[in-house]
Parts: structure tokens; C-alpha cells; sequence
């Protein structure tokens, strides 16, 4: 649970795209992964296939002795906020868990709570140049690993999902189990729990273009971002108003309250999956699982992004090789943008082979390109936020 040996890598680290570590590894059209990495108790593996114009998901993972993080960010309206996230969230991590000397929920709230104030800030320094980035946001998916003690925050609708051994059968099976929850108006609970806070808003949920809706506009209902549902003043703004149809609202209608789950790892649990809803919009829990428990560890997040699309292309009448074909933008009308982060857990196991690896590469950050084969990705970044920084 204790981070403190994490903690000057960390500084090293974030600030500068994978010191020196970072992805690579391949390429398909545009799907992108990395190879088998280790970290400080098993391998991982990441997969991206972009389907929007602008890659809306962002991910990440870092690796030390002591703890590996792991974060998906699923962006909507625009890859601003998903960006933001990818480089301002672990850093808060890291300083509010080293003030209170480890992690805890409390520091994950403080860390959420500071990534949303900060984008506030650059929400109202950019509104004049850039009105729309007030309804720009993103989906937020966090794991945290130290001791085996296993932490998953979420906004949003991505997904963290646990695949273990089932120890009730005498076949030799897994069993998946979801850790995260969805926050998607999609989910009945969901609608409840918005109209128990809005009883007097009869729209705070609409049923409109055949999917439910907070106030008809969007389908989660954590973020962050979307400052103009969270912040009634911006939809009275005149310069937000020459952008788009002003909501009137009484108080914010979503949050970036995040939800935590504490789990000890135990040494039936194998591997975990965290993805964008892109890839839980085409494989249920269930099939996901099964695909990593029956397949070879390496390039694992890649085939489950592959079989995502290959379901893509089966609800449209498509072949795979279809599917591939089709360039970003056109492609978002076929999935959406999908990022797969497959992490194995062999603390508990025998062979030890990638606690041995990890050794002669102690610190690791790979993030996902910021745009599947963007010749001047980290520049493209630098533009979308620098006038506001």
C-alpha cells in the first residue's frame, strides 16, 4: 500500500512522454500496441485502434518496484480533456500520496478532485479563443497496484474487469468479475439515482435518438470536464452562447466524483482488463476474459481489440478485412475508438520470470500515441493546450 519508493521515479517520469520507455511496437492500420512489458508483478500489454477523426481515448502505464498505475481516459466532444488527464492525474497521484505518505481513497479523490479544478481553470482561460472546450470531456478509468493491494477509480462508462480462477470447478476455467462501475444513464440504477437528485426536473433523463440522455445531450454521467453541465454560469455566458444552444440549469447535472473500489489480490486472481466502453460495446465481460485466459500472453491486448472489430464487422455484414480498410472519422460510424490495457498477475505464481525482467528496467511510462500515426503527435498536443496553459 506504501508508495514512498515510487515516488522520485514518478517525478522523473511524467513530463516527458515515456522516458525513454514509452509504446511502440507495431502496426495494423490503425490499430497500434506495444509488446509484452513487465512490470513489478507480471507482464502487461497495451492495444489503441482509432476510429475518430482525432483520437479521443488516451491511456497510460507506469511501472515501478513498488507500484504500477494504470489509466484509461475515453474522451468525448474532442480529445482536450483526455489529454489533460494523461498527463496531469498521476502526477496528483503521486504528490497528494506522498504528502499522506501512501495511497489511500482519499488521496484518489484529492488527485480527481485537482485534475477537474485544474481543467476549470484552463476551460476559462481558453472560453474566449475556444468556447467549445466548455462541453469537452472525458471518461476516467484508474487501477493502482502496490502489496497487492489492487485500487480501481472510475467516471464513466470504461471498464476494469478481473479475471480469476475459478476454484469452485473442477475444469480448469475463470471466472470475469467487474470491479468498476458504469455510470451510463443506459443502466436503469443510473436514471434513478439522477432523478433522486433532480426531482424537480422532469428531463433531467431523456429517451431521445434511441438512447437515454442526461438533459437529451449526453450518456454519463461522471467525467472530467463537460464544464458547461457541471457549472450553470457557463451556459449563461454570451461567448458560450454564439457556440451552441445554451442548457438552462438549476445545479450541475453530472460529477467527477469518482467510484473506488479496495481489493486484496488473492493468488486465484490472474489478470485484469481495463478498456474503453469501445471494446465492452462489442465483447461482453464474459468473452473477454475467456479470450485472455485462452491465449498466449503476448500481443493479448491487440487480439482483443481484434476481436472487437471482428464483431464490428459481423453486426454490419462486414468482413474484418472491411473494417480495416476504412480510414478515421468514416470508421467512428462503424465502432468507436477502443483502448485495451491487459495487466497479468503473478505475484502468487511460481515462475517469476517477469519480476526477474522487471529488474533490469525498474522505472516505465508508456502511453499510447496521442493520434494513431500522427507524424507530430506530440506537437498537435502541445498546440491543443498551450494557449491555454
Amino acid at each position: 500500500m506504501m508508495l514512498r519508493s515510487c515516488y522520485r521515479p514518478l517525478e522523473r517520469c511524467f513530463g516527458r512522454r515515456g522516458c525513454g520507455c514509452g509504446g511502440g511496437g507495431g502496426s495494423d492500420g490503425l490499430l497500434w500496441h506495444t509488446d509484452l512489458k513487465p512490470h513489478a508483478s507480471g507482464d502487461y500489454s497495451i492495444a489503441v485502434v482509432q476510429a475518430n477523426s482525432s483520437l479521443e481515448d488516451q491511456s497510460q502505464v507506469f511501472t515501478s518496484p513498488s507500484a504500477t498505475y494504470v489509466g484509461v481516459y475515453d474522451g468525448h466532444g474532442g480529445p482536450e480533456a483526455s489529454r489533460f488527464v494523461n498527463k496531469r492525474l498521476f502526477p496528483y497521484l503521486h504528490k497528494f500520496a506522498k504528502e499522506q505518505g501512501g495511497l489511500s481513497v482519499d488521496v484518489i479523490k484529492k488527485a480527481f478532485d485537482a485534475t477537474e479544478e485544474e481543467f476549470l481553470h484552463l476551460v476559462k482561460r481558453a472560453l474566449p479563443a475556444r468556447p467549445q472546450i466548455a462541453s469537452v470531456g472525458s471518461c476516467c478509468l484508474v487501477g493502482a497496484i502496490s502489496n497487492d493491494e489492487l485500487y480501481v477509480a472510475n467516471l464513466g462508462d470504461s471498464r476494469a474487469v478481473l479475471g480469476r480462477r475459478d476454484s469452485e470447478s473442477k475444469k480448469n476455467s475463470v471466472v470475469a468479475e467487474r470491479l468498476s462501475n458504469d455510470h451510463n444513464v443506459a443502466l436503469e440504477e443510473v436514471r434513478k439515482e439522477l432523478e433522486a437528485l433532480h426531482p424537480d426536473d422532469s428531463h433531467i433523463v431523456v429517451y431521445t435518438r434511441g438512447v437515454w440522455r442526461i438533459k437529451g445531450i449526453i450518456q454519463v454521467s461522471r467525467s472530467i470536464g463537460d464544464v458547461y453541465l457541471k457549472k450553470p454560469e457557463f451556459n449563461r455566458d454570451p461567448i458560450f452562447q454564439q457556440f451552441g444552444n445554451p442548457i438552462p440549469l438549476r445545479r450541475p447535472v453530472m460529477t467527477a466524483e469518482p467510484s473506488i473500489l479496495i481489493r486484496k489480490l488473492k493468488p486465484q486472481d490472474l489478470f485484469l482488463i481495463f478498456a474503453s466502453d469501445g471494446l465492452w460495446e462489442q465483447l461482453s465481460d464474459e468473452a473477454a476474459v475467456d479470450i485472455v485466459f485462452k491465449s498466449p500472453r503476448t500481443g493479448i491486448a491487440k487480439r482483443l481489440v481484434r476481436a472487437a472489430l471482428q464483431e464490428a464487422a459481423k453486426k454490419r455484414e462486414m468482413r474484418y478485412d472491411d473494417i480495416k480498410k476504412i480510414e478515421k472519422g468514416i470508421r467512428r460510424h462503424f465502432h468507436d475508438d477502443i483502448t485495451v490495457i491487459v495487466i497479468y498477475l503473478d505475484q502468487h505464481q511460481q515462475n517469476g520470470s517477469s519480476s526477474a525482467r522487471f529488474k533490469h528496467n525498474e522505472v516505465c511510462c508508456t502511453s499510447a500515441p496521442v493520434d494513431i500515426y500522427s507524424l507530430n503527435a506530440d506537437e498537435e498536443e502541445d498546440d491543443l493546450l498551450h494557449p491555454v496553459f
